[in-house]
């Protein structure tokens, strides 16, 4: 573990600097604070195969210690083994156990797909919320899973094929043309979109933010742009649609939503999950400064969506629910 005056000197200066511009000192310090030290290893039982009873039972007859989490059942967080650990388990080869940050499990929870609907998780590698909305929809119903890159793809094949996800179509494909190939097709779109994944960074691991430029939030937000509109495309009219990022900057965040509801016919809902207490999961309006700008102006709305802050439990994201009128 580092101090936060130390983290600031690792980290790029572009990121604080940019940090700095829309947030207010103290909640700077709090974004800081949880990038300092690595963060535990959570996991997923695997329902289809599994329960999380039995799961906790298992787990105790291995000695691993873990911590229950308040706001998803099927959710643990492990106490005293890391990833290289769990992955030597019989249950893990199995497909009983998957191993998924908690912030990863929140998009498939307001998303909430239901048994039998038709889903489209848009960028799906290597498949943590595609198996975890498999497991939601007790394996019944249809989720096409899309992947651009061949290599992940095949990963993401392997992973639903070994947590028994019978239900996932694995296609490879570019997310911006999927509108087109499936106009009005889905009931509920997941678009986890690739971003800059600041959300991520560990002071500690260098890996984690060695390969951050501040050219690459606007690459991504023009790529963000191109996706949200074809998950409307591809949404029926009174379909969900949720949008998420593993980063904290405004431009692949608020921006996007404030595209979508200025050029599209959809509306951002409200959401209803509670996290932990300890989890701040609303930004406060007044710690974002932009909001008090009269440089930038968002719609209303877009505060309904939430932002997690980094922490020693979660990684740092923003999720948004939308319904296309």
């Amino acid at each position: 573990m580092i101090s936060v005056n130390e983290l600031r000197t690792k980290l790029p200066k572009d990121f604080i600097e940019e940090l700095n511009t829309i947030y207010t000192s103290n909640y700077v310090d709090k974004i800081l604070s949880g990038m300092t030290d690595k963060r535990y290893t959570s996991i997923r039982a695997n329902t289809i195969k599994t329960s999380c009873a039995d799961l906790m039972r298992y787990l105790k007859d291995n000695n691993i210690k873990f911590e229950r989490v308040l706001w998803y059942d099927d959710a643990l967080i492990i106490k005293n083994a890391n990833e290289k650990d769990l992955m030597k388990l019989e249950w893990y080869i199995e497909g009983k156990i998957y191993m998924q940050s908690l912030s990863s499990m929140v998009p498939p929870l307001v998303l909430d797909p239901k048994p039998g609907e038709c889903v489209l998780d848009m960028t799906a590698a290597p498949g943590s919320k595609t198996s975890q909305m498999a497991m939601m929809m007790k394996n019944k119903g249809r989720i096409v899973a899309n992947e651009l890159d061949k290599i992940r793809c095949e990963r993401l094949k392997y992973n639903v094929e070994k947590q028994g996800a019978n239900i996932v179509e694995v296609i490879n494909n570019r997310g911006e043309f999927l509108g087109k190939i499936y106009p009005e097709t889905f009931d509920k779109v997941l678009l986890d979109a690739p971003c800059s994944g600041e959300g991520r960074f560990v002071g500690t691991i260098p890996e984690t933010y060695r390969n951050w430029y501040l050219k690459s939030v606007n690459s991504c937000k023009n790529v963000q742009k191109q996706l949200i509109k074809s998950a409307i495309m591809a949404l029926k009219p009174g379909g969900t649609l949720v949008y998420s990022t593993c980063t904290l900057n405004l431009l692949e965040d608020e921006e996007i939503l404030n595209y979508a509801i200025n050029n599209f016919n959809v509306e951002i809902m409200d959401i209803d999950i509670e996290l932990n207490s300890s989890v701040r999961a609303k930004t406060d309006n007044n710690d974002i400064m932009v909001y008090n700008s009269s440089e930038i102006v968002y719609r209303e709305e877009i505060k309904k969506a939430i932002r997690i802050i980094p922490s020693k439990l979660m990684e740092g994201f923003f999720v948004a629910k939308l319904r296309k009128k």
